[in-house]
């Protein structure tokens, strides 16, 4: 797909120093099929980071993005298998950067809808592409392909939240 033909897409709400954005994709697959992408150290590592997360209320996550990014190693707040998983995206004393995946069966599919919480920072725009990058390789991930970061998307994807990010402080 040429940078042209590229949709991206995001809802971002600033209030009171922190910026909330929520990613989503329709998934012609089932929840629980999803839901094994986004918990499983095999499948996690094929879309986003090597690591280990276990999916309980408690349980700890900790993903290794070597040289590329920050390691997170943190504790899942929520879980309600098949349904909801929150974490924050974040290690050490690094400020917290909630983050809330949530599944909803729409059709034979899944609604999954990524909440993300972040300081009102220079890294917002950056963090929105990431984010939105890495939901395209889950996207392909979970057709059985594996692609490399997509830092074309990822460039494109930063641009418009930069400017998503402009207005809503305009407004």
């Amino acid at each position: 797909m040429s940078v042209d033909q590229m949709v991206i897409e995001g809802q971002v709400d600033v209030e009171d120093g922190r910026v909330e954005v929520r990613l989503e994709r329709l998934i012609d697959h089932a929840p629980e099929t999803v839901w094994a992408m986004l918990t499983d150290s095999v499948h996690l590592a094929r879309w986003l980071a090597p690591g280990f997360l276990d999916a309980r209320k408690g349980g700890r996550v900790q993903l290794d993005f070597g040289n590329s990014g920050t390691p997170i190693d943190c504790t899942i707040t929520a879980c309600q298998p098949g349904r909801l998983l929150a974490y924050s995206w974040s290690s050490g004393d690094s400020p917290e950067r909630p983050l809330t995946w949530a599944l909803e069966p729409e059709g034979a599919g899944t609604r999954l809808s990524l909440t993300l919480l972040l300081p009102d920072d220079e890294l917002v725009p950056i963090a929105c592409a990431g984010w939105d990058a890495h939901l395209e390789m889950l996207m392909a991930a979970l057709e059985g392909v594996s692609i490399h970061f997509p830092a074309d998307r990822f460039r494109l994807a930063r641009k418009h939240f930069e400017q998503v990010l402009k207005e809503s402080l305009a407004a």
